[in-house]
């Protein structure tokens, strides 16, 4: 059992690691509660956060070869490290949302492989492929949950290990492309290296992330936010962000340039800008045709 010293939403603090509705590595139970399948350097593990608002505290269970890891690093998760002294709203808008929603942290995964694949699936395809992509993937390279997780149908994603071995029929399968899987494989062979970033400065974690064929900076700041819990990460190259940022903040969508320089003054703290846009509902209407999904790669569903 845990107590923050502020309150804490587990859902709230939980959502970024969740890759779309029917991610299988993630649930809620009809209790409210958050299941998770994830692989720690220990081996996986299944691990359940309950928040429990009466008295303020976070219970959380684990089972597997990684339990005790997971258990350690359930504080963390839940934004322990993070640190928002320092944070000025400045804009009228950030200041109310910032009223309403200042509870929130930054989460600390410290499982940089984890939130790296899912990451290079979402690159330049909609969250419909990209999350449709993961979904198949952990199912058929991934494995169920320990303990209690298999009842739920609970899945961890594939290792390093096994994403380094999936042949091209396999990715093609999963209807990932070959600059996806390709930059995927890559990864996967320096997984270990990866994961000595975790304890980095962001701009450094960030250039070792990009020394590495078909990753870059939006790639890296999405693992940066989840694994890395930096604050300051930006998802900069995004479809919606700057144009979102923009409107809450200037009347008008920005594009990358001109939200980089209107963020500047909130450094080491411009990735709370666009979380606080997006919980407080900020964010410009959606109006406009949506992109659609490319149907030129096979994408068999397999149940099992």
């Amino acid at each position: 059992m845990w107590r923050p010293d502020w309150p804490v939403s587990v859902r709230g603090m939980l959502w970024t690691h969740r890759r779309g509705h029917g991610d299988p590595t993630y649930r809620i139970d009809d209790a409210g509660r958050v299941w998770r399948g994830i692989r720690t350097p220990e081996g996986v593990a299944t691990i359940v956060y309950e928040g429990r608002p009466s008295d303020g505290t976070v219970l959380g269970r684990a089972w597997g070869p990684g339990a005790d890891w997971a258990l350690e690093w359930l504080p963390s998760t839940l934004g322990a490290d993070d640190d928002p002294s320092g944070f000025e709203p400045r804009h009228p808008a950030l200041v109310e949302a910032w009223r309403r929603h200042g509870h929130l942290r930054v989460s600390r995964s410290g499982l940089v492989w984890e939130a790296m694949l899912p990451a290079i699936l979402e690159q330049k395809v909609t969250s419909q492929e990209a999350f449709g992509g993961f979904r198949l993937l952990v199912h058929r390279f991934g494995e169920r949950a320990p303990g209690p997780g298999r009842d739920l149908r609970l899945w961890v994603q594939p290792s390093a290990e096994q994403v380094a071995m999936i042949p091209s029929w396999g990715w093609r399968q999963c209807h990932v492309d070959h600059a996806r899987s390709r930059a995927a494989v890559v990864a996967a062979r320096v997984a270990p290296a990866l994961e000595r970033t975790i304890d980095l400065p962001g701009a450094e974690a960030e250039r070792r992330m990009c020394t590495l064929p078909g990753i870059g900076v939006w790639t890296a700041a999405e693992v940066r936010q989840r694994a890395h819990g930096d604050a300051d990460a930006v998802s900069f190259g995004d479809y919606h962000v700057c144009k979102d940022v923009g409107h809450a903040l200037a009347g008008r969508e920005f594009d990358d340039d001109e939200m980089a320089e209107f963020l500047e003054p909130w450094r080491p703290h411009r990735g709370r800008v666009p979380v606080l846009i997006s919980v407080a509902g900020l964010r410009r209407p959606r109006h406009g045709a949506k992109m659609a999904p490319r149907t030129h790669l096979p994408a068999n569903v397999v149940r099992r």
